[in-house]
């Protein structure tokens, strides 16, 4: 069995991008940049108020001084006059500074009667005015390629005058479940029969890192089946399977695959839940067949799946898993050659002596059989247990891999 890092390495290391295409900035939430975005002019493109007041010079600027109002430019209306000596220009927030001045005095700080107003305290230069380009000047690199576009991203893009936006294209995954015993939610199902929960989940885990999902309907266990479910997943970028990739006389996954030209890179990784994990290639398409077992299967998304579309938009993905420190919120035993993922829920240490930037308290469930799914919705990390590692007690230091 290969160790989950050398498995996770292998399986990214034979990813491919595929490819970018142009959408417009409105369909582009959650979408990944495919180049670098510039910004087409500076924001703002011009100084700008930043208060609603009075344009002046910052020499007359005084306090108790006496300024005559000979204009008013509201924002998108700038006048062409300049100012003069004991001249100020009523703005408004986002109007053009005149020429003239180099400083904004907000309402606030200005006693008006008629079209005179009195200081009421000094304004330096530069007070309460936008410079041209403070957010960002003319060509500068706004967002960078692989970013995941979020309404922040969004705003920005938008904010550099771009309309369209390149992105990388989601990849198109075919998910296959197999198995006599599953039928789709609402369907009849016989007595000992059990609702296909792990497609749907699965699924949504791949929508999730961004993927555009077919689901493909679900399989026999039959090798004439499989073949003919494989056949509809021709024309995607990568075929997942659920189920059927063990060792019992009706997982016939891997057989199945081998006879439409299956390369074979691994199958068994040390770990628990998910060893019967399946990784290969038919010509191009990456395949991965991941464990019948709903928890199992949405494990192997996490740690296998999700990453690898992710590489397949042009994302910066690590070998290596996206762990951070937590502490033990109770006391583990020995561990054996499997690297373990355990459910476990995350609280905050709520004593006197905590500190704001005190670790996550992961406590494990007591179960964790890997067909309990409400375990597994009441969790919000898995504890990762290398192979072989001591008992732990409660309070002491482990690593946690966080679950969306």
């Amino acid at each position: 069995m290969l160790d989950v890092a050398t498995a996770r390495a292998r399986i990214l290391s034979g990813i491919v991008a595929c490819g970018q295409e142009t959408v417009p900035l409105g369909s582009a939430l959650g979408r990944v940049l495919g180049q670098d975005l510039l910004a087409r002019r500076a924001n703002p493109p011009v100084s700008v108020s930043a208060m609603d007041g009075y344009a002046a010079r910052a020499q007359d600027a005084t306090q108790g001084a006496v300024l005559h109002v000979v204009a008013e430019a509201p924002a998108g209306h700038p006048t062409a006059h300049v100012i003069q000596s004991g001249q100020c220009v009523r703005l408004f927030t986002g109007s053009q500074i005149p020429a003239g001045a180099d400083t904004l005095i907000i309402q606030e700080n200005a006693l008006r009667e008629g079209e005179r107003i009195t200081l009421t305290q000094p304004n330096p230069p530069g007070r309460y005015i936008r410079a041209k380009g403070q957010d960002f000047a003319q060509g500068a690199r706004l967002l960078q390629a692989g970013t995941r576009l979020g309404p922040k991203e969004i705003g920005l893009a938008a904010a550099g005058g771009h309309a369209w936006l390149t992105v990388a294209r989601r990849p198109r995954v075919s998910v296959l479940s197999t198995g006599d015993e599953i039928a789709l939610p609402g369907d009849p199902v016989s007595e000992d029969g059990i609702f296909n929960s792990a497609l749907f989940m699965v699924s949504a885990c791949l929508q999730q890192a961004g993927a555009e999902v077919i689901m493909l309907p679900s399989a026999c266990d039959t090798t004439e089946s499989l073949t003919a479910a494989f056949a509809q997943a021709s024309q995607t970028d990568m075929l997942v399977t659920i189920g059927g990739a063990s060792v019992g006389a009706y997982d016939l996954v891997r057989q199945s695959l081998s006879g439409i030209g299956l390369s074979l890179d691994f199958w068994k990784v040390a770990m628990r839940p998910g060893k019967p994990l399946l990784s290969g290639r038919i010509g191009s398409t990456p395949i991965i067949g991941l464990p019948g077992n709903p928890v199992a299967a949405l494990v192997c998304s996490t740690v296998f799946v999700a990453p690898a579309l992710q590489r397949m938009m042009g994302m910066a993905v690590a070998d290596t898993l996206p762990t951070e420190p937590a502490i033990l919120g109770d006391a583990l035993g020995p561990n054996d050659q499997r690297q373990d993922f355990l459910r476990a829920t995350l609280t905050r240490d709520t004593t006197d002596h905590a500190t704001a930037d005190a670790l996550p308290i992961a406590t494990p469930f007591a179960s964790q059989d890997s067909a309990q799914l409400h375990i597994l919705a009441q969790s919000q990390a898995l504890i990762i247990r290398a192979p072989h590692a001591p008992a732990a007690a409660a309070g002491s230091a482990c690593q946690i891999l966080r679950l969306s």
